[in-house]
């Protein structure tokens, strides 16, 4: 699949992806993406948050390849059941372990537990070997239940602009590559 055939959703995490998240930057740079904006990002309320995936997925003409983050990815785990088949791929980098009770904020709990059923598409998880928000393991797991392939990004943080990710060339790459194949 090419770029030009799809429309490609960014959904960011906790906070939204600022100016020199790698979030930000794809959506800049690839012509048919667009952000899933949320009417409040510093106290996300899971149910507001899945209705706004929801819709923006049924607004897209082409088919859609999901780019989400950290929080972004159960908001948009949990909108799988009312977007039918209009998904042809996610792309879901460092999910956040939604049952750990030392996350932080707690907040953030309320976006679990995960559905663990195996996805209609094809995906990808991205995760990092020393995530302060889910561990390699959990993600591992929750990578086999989904059915999708896990990239091991090593030692990466929250691959996010605080832990050195504003570009993510490496990141650009995999997702190129992915893409092309579906």
């Amino acid at each position: 699949m090419k770029v030009k055939d799809t429309d490609i959703l960014i959904v960011p995490g906790y906070t939204n992806s600022g100016p020199d998240h790698w979030q930000t930057r794809w959506e800049n740079k690839l012509s048919t993406a667009r952000r899933v904006d949320q009417a409040e990002w510093t106290k996300p309320v899971r149910e507001d948050w899945v209705a706004q995936v929801i819709k923006s997925v049924n607004a897209a003409t082409r088919p859609v390849v999901v780019v989400a983050h950290s929080l972004g990815v159960p908001t948009f785990i949990h909108a799988i059941p009312e977007i039918g088949d209009k998904v042809k791929g996610a792309f879901l980098v460092t999910p956040p372990d939604v049952s750990n009770p030392k996350i932080r904020p707690k907040h953030l709990m309320t976006f679990g537990p995960y559905p663990l059923e195996p996805f209609t598409f094809p995906s990808i998880v991205v995760a990092s070997r020393n995530d302060h928000y889910c561990s390699y393991e959990v993600a591992d797991e929750l990578a086999a239940s989904w059915g999708s392939m896990i990239v091991d990004a090593g030692d990466s943080g929250h691959l996010n602009s605080e832990s050195g990710h504003g570009p993510w060339p490496e990141g650009s790459m995999v997702f190129a590559k992915f893409l092309s194949q579906l």
